[in-house]
């Protein structure tokens, strides 16, 4: 991954997002909602205090994540979708 990203972000490959319902029905992609689901693939070195301390990031390279619906900003970098966010925008690890 060529992204770095710098304190507490992370870089995200969002999973697909189903195309069925549970009960088998297909969802047409203009009915599709945003996946909250993903996969991290760069973490930043961590955030650093006011008095220069430098807190870890707890998450690291591989772990699925779940995030808020909107977190984030989307970025296209050779041809596929990422999303970067804060840390704390990460809900739980799965």
């Amino acid at each position: 991954m060529k992204i770095k990203p710098l304190a507490d972000r992370v870089v995200v490959k969002p999973l697909p997002a189903d195309d069925k319902t549970k009960g088998g029905l297909f969802v047409p992609d203009t009915a599709k909602e945003r996946p909250q689901q993903g996969e991290i693939v760069a973490v930043g070195p961590g955030r650093v205090t006011d008095d220069g301390k430098k807190i870890p990031i707890d998450v690291k390279v591989g772990d699925k994540i779940l995030y808020g619906k909107y977190s984030g900003t989307e970025v296209n970098y050779d041809g596929e979708e990422y999303l970067i966010m804060r840390e704390s925008d990460i809900f739980a690890i799965i």
